[in-house]
């Protein structure tokens, strides 16, 4: 095969995989829920058989002053795992904790109390709505998040911990929820060159969970990372990447692949 010939056949599987990727992405509609009086928004991706067989859920949270669509684009979850439901939530206007303290843009409740609970009774809702119009597997229950949107994992974790089958948030530390969390399988995401969140304070949380969790030393895992076993099957995946605060595109597979080999124990 010629040169101009493999030129031509490498474009083609480019494109290929990127009109893969735009029909995948196409997949997601947006949907309404009323919380407390308020509408509530989120982009969905329902995989053909969410009727007939149970399916997992993963609900992905965008970070401060993000957006349901920049977080449909930047996971792409549901390009790489579309046999399952994957939520793609809007917060709303909120104040930071290290930037946007006026609570200018979008984002999460960073503690249980805060804004009356209003980001927890979201995820209740929405969690209910789909269980009652698709068969959810109750045993295959995600979350992941970016900065604010992965601390509202952490929360997600300690206040809703007992639907949750593992969890994977990045650029994110949550020292004042430490104390709340149960084991639970966990990949978390961290930037050596974070300037926001800091890599140090990720690194405190990192192991604060490898103790809670009782892993052991880490060993190279082919996703990427150190896969840390546990002795009481929640093990956990340091995923530190050289990078800032960005959210880095090679983790989305390894986010699938973790969280594919998770599920919660049969009653």
């Amino acid at each position: 095969m010629g040169k101009r010939s493999c030129r031509w056949l490498l474009l083609a599987v480019g494109l290929a995989g990127l009109a893969a990727i735009v029909s995948a992405a196409e997949t997601t509609v947006r949907r309404t829920w009323k919380v407390d009086g308020i509408e509530r928004e989120g982009l969905v991706h329902v995989p053909a058989n969410a009727t007939t067989q149970p399916v997992p859920i993963v609900f992905a949270f965008h970070g401060h002053g993000g957006s349901m669509r920049q977080a449909a684009r930047s996971f792409a979850l549901h390009t790489l795992w579309p046999e399952a439901l994957v939520v793609y939530l809007q917060g709303l206007n909120t104040p930071g904790k290290l930037t946007d303290l006026e609570g200018r843009r979008a984002g999460w409740q960073h503690d249980r109390g805060e804004q009356g609970d209003r980001d927890l009774k979201f995820f209740d809702v929405v969690l209910a709505d789909l269980r009652k119009a698709y068969r959810i597997d109750g045993r295959q229950v995600y979350a992941m998040g970016h900065s604010n949107g992965g601390i509202f994992t952490y929360l997600l974790w300690a206040a809703r911990g007992d639907v949750l089958a593992a969890v994977a948030p990045s650029g994110a530390a949550a020292p004042r929820l430490l104390r709340l969390l149960q084991p639970k399988p966990m990949l978390h995401v961290a930037g050596k060159a974070d300037p926001l969140v800091k890599y140090d304070w990720q690194r405190q949380t990192i192991d604060a969970v490898l103790k809670l969790n009782q892993a052991g030393p880490g060993v190279a895992w082919p996703h990427g990372g150190k896969l840390h076993a546990s002795k009481i099957g929640a093990p956990v995946v340091d995923w530190t990447h050289p990078g800032g605060h960005e959210f880095p595109a090679a983790a989305r597979s390894a986010i699938v692949t973790f969280l594919q080999s998770h599920a919660r124990p049969e009653n």
